[in-house]
């Protein structure tokens, strides 16, 4: 058995795939521990994966509530830069606290979200340490778009000159960052990082996107692997919703996840926007506003805080998504196609992998109004095209157990793979007999 710890971005489309993975390798036998801020232990623990509370002092309880309330306020640039000064606080409590909460809890290992830097602690404790990927995973060189930017990946000198450029925005906007990082790491006697890619996994990088949804890339990483949703159905909360007001008109799902949700006019584009169509719609404010901020919106949408997001998808005919990944995920899983308004952070460069692979329809937040925005719900309700390449997708993520792919992966960069489970069974048979 190891014992593996794990450092994670507090948001929800990032604790839920983490404490997935840490189950599912729980269930192999091996110990995991996150550590985190005060208001998401009880988020681990409910999951049954263990929990080490380390910022104490910076992140007193109730403190993720407000800053996620101000995220939800924003989107484009406002939101990316308060999300780097998020990142920034948290790397300088994580490389403060972490060492010894590591070193406490006798670590044999450690997971790292890619948005997060506990990558660090583990090289400054020479602990080998895997990234996980709940974003586009980044991938060095120019031939890639930055995950922010919601291009496409032509491979011309043009598309590659777009992408240095917007390379070297996003880095200089993460100064702040990486000079909280550095400043630790000459204090700790380390080399110092020069470009985003060098904090990352050197031998394991786990993305939970398959390979189905990414940009046809001319060359990968050979440390990075795809895998599949890391969905673990039996952590997600029971939560109320109104079956009997269904009823029976194909369903369009909307929801702007629990981070940016937080835009009334943009909820009320969507309700005035499926009005004059034939469909009943449910709009999930992900906890972001209340049902009463909003009133009375054009067709008596359905409208709940929060929803039982699996079942829902298993009715939808389509979805209005921020193109976050998992809902992406989750949505193609079902093979829904999808309109995404992408709102800020890395939900532009999922919204293009959607549009590259012929699943969906984005709308520019910058764009939108109702008349674009129920004509592109229209033609992914009506044109077969686009149910058929959400289909493709759906078939090939029902070839993988990402879960099942990614604890096989570390188990194996680890070099902590028990015996095989045909092997398992049969010790067991024996014991039986």
């Amino acid at each position: 058995m190891a014992r593996i710890g794990a450092f994670c971005f507090q948001g929800t489309g990032h604790l839920n795939p983490m404490t997935a993975l840490a189950r599912r390798l729980q269930e192999r036998g091996h110990s995991v521990v996150i550590f985190g801020i005060a208001d998401i232990e009880a988020r681990v623990k409910v999951a049954g994966v263990g929990f080490c509370r380390i910022g104490e002092s910076d992140y007193p309880p109730g403190t993720l509530e407000k800053l996620d309330r101000r995220l939800g306020e924003l989107n484009g640039l406002k939101a990316f830069r308060f999300t780097i000064d998020r990142i920034k606080n948290t790397a300088r409590m994580v490389l403060r606290d972490g060492p010894e909460a590591v070193r406490q809890a006798k670590m044999d290992a450690i997971l790292v979200d890619e948005a997060d830097f506990g990558g660090n602690v583990a090289q400054y404790l020479g602990l080998p340490f895997i990234t996980v990927t709940f974003i586009p995973p980044m991938i060095e060189g120019d031939r890639y778009p930055p995950f922010y930017f919601g291009w496409g990946a032509g491979q011309d000198w043009g598309s590659r000159l777009r992408n240095r450029v917007g390379i070297e925005v996003l880095t200089r906007v993460a100064t702040p960052i990486f000079k909280v990082i550095n400043d630790q790491r000459r204090a700790w006697g380390i080399t110092p990082i020069h470009a985003p890619v060098e904090y990352l996994s050197k031998i394991l990088r786990v993305a939970q996107m398959p390979k189905v949804l990414e940009f046809d890339y001319p060359v990968v990483p050979p440390v990075l692997h795809y895998t599949g949703p890391f969905v673990d159905k039996q952590q997600r909360p029971a939560i109320k919703f109104p079956w009997e007001r269904l009823d029976g008109r194909p369903l369009v799902y909307a929801s702007l996840g629990t981070l940016q949700n937080g835009l009334e006019k943009v909820f009320r584009t969507i309700g005035a926007a499926c009005a004059d169509l034939d469909v009943q719609l449910v709009i999930s404010l992900g906890g972001g506003l209340d049902r009463e901020q909003l009133g009375d919106l054009h067709g008596d949408p359905v409208v709940v805080r929060f929803v039982p997001q699996l079942e829902i998808l298993k009715r939808a005919s389509a979805v209005i998504t921020h193109a976050g990944l998992n809902t992406v995920l989750e949505s193609l899983s079902e093979g829904l196609p999808l309109v995404c308004i992408p709102l800020a952070n890395d939900q532009p460069g999922v919204a293009a992998r959607v549009a590259a692979r012929g699943a969906g329809l984005v709308v520019p937040l910058r764009k939108l109004n109702s008349r674009r925005l129920r004509s592109a719900v229209r033609a992914v309700l009506e044109d077969e095209k686009y149910r058929r390449a959400a289909g493709l997708i759906q078939a090939a993520i029902r070839t993988v157990d990402g879960l099942e792919m990614a604890a096989d992966l570390i188990e194996d960069a680890l070099k902590i793979r028990f015996p095989a489970k045909a092997e398992l069974v049969l010790n067991a048979d024996r014991a039986a007999g």
